[in-house]
């Protein structure tokens, strides 16, 4: 048995006005997605435990069968695994996004998170800026670190203190007075932070996007603290050879903690453009290298989400369908038989709220030997429903998909 867990981030949503109380799911070409929910056990998961933040870190360990509330230690970490970080115990892992922050003249604190993405700014230009910051404020204890577009890894050697931070997606158009780290434990922070701007904002990358149009990516935002994780690893946990075809070094790194294999799949860029035919051709050639499963992320329609995107939502969700699951279901039908796919989002990223929301997401599992034909056409919000099939523990999904 093979068994391909595909999932596509932040794609459920809310009914909306401007799809005539539709979701983009609702809404989506998608004939691949629903002839998986036509012919399979439908249902929903809370991935997250509804005492936690609804964050990409907590959900997919949850997918991948890890009780967040025992594992979750911090995305920042994760990232660094994935980036080939040593971290040794007195180092902490932040987060450090290059966000686009007006540029008014007034100060610091007074300033607007136009963009958490920066317009998801290109990773060369983002390197050539995180070099600088490197250049000008690395030290034994600061070292900066780049990883991909937007996403990039402060490692902080005997880092104070530091809890009150803030997620800039979630305060998309808003003064950032109210969300800046305030704790005097903190203060070494927001002083690394208000200096980045200083350093950025006139920072010739940042002059020549303006030029073309872009936003400039001229602050630091630094968040999600954490420190070296650890996770069982999969194979023991549950007797198969894995691997994780993803793009951002979140998943990433949970499947090397995992002990997973992760491939790199050029032209992947953790946006609407990335390359969906590489992961799909990636996720084949490890299962014809021998691995019993492949986890497929995709991240682009939760990038959407948060630009608050409702075209680019559903085109992403339909280019997940035909760039990835048909030709996937198609090859898998003609050469590899038995096998087993779970469907599902991680999280909701509703495109009004434009972050992560806390609430179940609709899964669809489908098998090649036991197809279960049923009433429902559409794979959807409401299909989950429509299936009966509820896990309020994300974490017991896993052993379910395996063993149904």
């Amino acid at each position: 048995m093979k068994y391909i867990v595909l999932v596509g981030d932040g794609m459920a949503d809310l009914p909306m006005k401007e799809l005539e109380g539709r979701t983009p799911l609702a809404v989506a070409r998608k004939p691949g997605m629903n002839y998986l929910a036509h012919n399979g056990i439908n249902g929903r998961v809370f991935t997250v435990p509804r005492d936690m933040t609804p964050e990409s870190d907590t959900a997919n360990l949850a997918l991948m069968g890890y009780d967040p509330k025992v594992y979750s230690k911090g995305r920042s970490p994760l990232e660094a695994v994935s980036m080939g970080i040593d971290m040794q115990p007195e180092d902490t892992a932040i987060r450090a996004n290059l966000v686009a922050l007006s540029d008014d003249g007034l100060p610091y604190e007074e300033k607007t998170m136009l963009d958490h993405s920066s317009d998801e700014i290109p990773t060369e230009e983002a390197r050539i800026l995180i070099n600088a910051l490197q250049e000008k404020f690395g030290n034994e204890e600061l070292r900066f670190y780049t990883g991909v577009s937007y996403r990039h890894c402060l490692i902080w050697k005997n880092c104070p203190n530091f809890t009150d931070y803030s997620r800039p997606h979630d305060i998309l158009g808003r003064k950032i007075a109210d969300y800046l780290p305030k704790n005097p434990s903190s203060r070494p922070m927001l002083r690394l932070m208000k200096a980045s701007f200083e350093l950025l904002n006139n920072h010739p990358v940042n002059l020549d996007r303006a030029k073309r149009g872009l936003k400039k990516a001229n602050s630091l935002w630094l968040w999600s603290p954490g420190k070296k994780p650890s996770l069982p690893s999969f194979k023991e946990k549950f007797g198969l050879d894995a691997s994780v075809v993803c793009a951002v070094d979140l998943i990433k790194g949970i499947g090397l903690c995992a002990g997973m294999d992760a491939p790199y799949v050029e032209g992947a860029t953790g946006n609407l453009h990335t390359n969906y035919k590489g992961k799909m051709e990636t996720a084949i050639r490890e299962l014809e290298k021998g691995k019993d499963l492949v986890y497929i992320h995709i991240e682009a329609p939760d990038e959407c989400g948060h630009r608050g995107e409702v075209e680019n939502k559903i085109r992403a969700i339909e280019r997940i369908d035909s760039e990835v699951l048909v030709p996937l279901l198609d090859y898998m039908h003609k050469n590899m038989r038995p096998f087993k796919i779970l469907l599902t989002p991680d999280h909701p990223t509703p495109i009004y709220a434009r972050t992560h929301t806390l609430d179940a997401v609709p899964f669809v599992i489908y098998s090649s030997e036991k197809k279960k034909p049923n009433n429902i056409q559409v794979y959807d919000e409401q299909s989950g429903f429509e299936g009966g099939v509820y896990f309020d523990k994300g974490e017991e999904l896993m052993n379910y998909f395996l063993s149904v």
